[in-house]
């Protein structure tokens, strides 16, 4: 059974949660976000989903029906979106080093590996290490705060300045700080990493300037146990037609790093488990378009789909206004 959470925004603003158990969806009594269950789940010590199946079960809900009417929203959000930190891991899915490997290698000979694929290899050699050893740290990135969180049907806005807007199909982990400091892993939702891939292509030492840019979640929380593979579509539709489409794969099966040791390397840092924050995590891809030459237009869709995840992730491009920024001395 796919036990999911979601976010609804009714017209008039009113918040809701609801909770999806395989076809059946209902509202969840008396919860307005998933934060505020969430942190009601840790005070009383029990799973998120069974704190929201002692709230009852309200008016059911189409789903289909909601995400098509805009009502569905990212199934994560903070009030103040500076206590929503957003990261990611790369070179982390078995292939994933490929695609990499293309944008960097020539800056280097033919004897004498990329950076990029020595840290995909160092990872596969111990990405997934024992109970109770730490393995070979990962490729990490910063996105953003909250603000650069997108949802789904929301455009995905590249700035004036950026030279591409990629799609990264994955899974992000969504995550909340407990009060004593605890990272508590709330579940996993699909994703859209979104990136500049023309720009870390020039130099890998912009990858840090690639990453900052919005990312998309798809509507469902997917609560319990990760599943260890799992399967979807990536597609880029232009003027209603499909110009590429590809499989991809994530879930640990997939990966080169478990999970664990992707949590380990971001929490280990004091900064990350202050009390009360969010944090969406984003755990990579072997999957881009950019990789088979594709060139993304603003007006084109990106659709990633992925079972258990029941609805699709869909945003359109939009590149932003020129913004001249003059820096002002007092």
């Amino acid at each position: 059974m796919a036990d999911r959470l979601l976010q609804h925004r009714a017209p008039d603003g009113t918040r809701s949660v609801i909770l999806a158990r395989d076809a059946q969806a209902a509202f969840v009594p008396g919860i307005d976000t998933v934060l505020a269950l969430a942190q009601r789940a840790i005070a009383e010590g029990r799973s998120l989903l069974d704190t929201a199946l002692a709230c009852g079960a309200g008016e059911s809900v189409d789903l289909a029906a909601e995400l098509a009417a805009g009502r569905l929203i990212a199934p994560i959000d903070h009030a103040d979106p500076a206590h929503c930190v957003m990261t990611g891991t790369g070179l982390t899915h078995l292939g994933s080093a490929e695609g990499r490997d293309k944008m960097h290698r020539d800056a280097a000979t033919a004897a004498h590996q990329t950076d990029s694929m020595r840290m995909f290899l160092e990872g596969v050699a111990d990405g997934k290490p024992g109970e109770g050893r730490v393995g070979q740290q990962p490729e990490w990135f910063y996105k953003g705060d909250g603000s650069q969180l997108v949802g789904p049907g929301d455009p995905l806005e590249m700035p004036a300045f950026a030279q591409d807007g990629g799609e990264e199909p994955e899974l992000a982990g969504i995550y909340l700080i407990g009060p004593d400091g605890t990272p508590h892993r709330l579940g996993l939702c699909l994703a859209n990493e979104f990136s500049d891939h023309v720009t870390e292509r020039h130099n890998y030492l912009w990858l840090a300037h690639s990453k900052l840019r919005p990312a998309a979640l798809g509507a469902e929380l997917l609560l319990g146990e990760v599943p260890a593979h799992i399967e979807g579509t990536s597609r880029i539709a232009r003027a209603g037609q499909t110009i590429w489409e590809k499989p991809f794969l994530s879930g640990e099966a997939n990966m080169s790093h478990s999970l664990a040791n992707l949590e380990h390397h971001h929490f280990k840092y004091a900064l990350f488990r202050r009390p009360g924050d969010i944090h969406v995590h984003f755990f990579g891809t072997a999957t881009l378009s950019f990789s088979d030459g594709i060139r993304t237009e603003e007006g084109d869709v990106f659709e990633i789909a992925a079972a258990p995840f029941t609805l699709p992730l869909a945003n359109s491009l939009k590149r932003g206004d020129a913004r001249p920024v003059k820096v002002e001395r007092l």
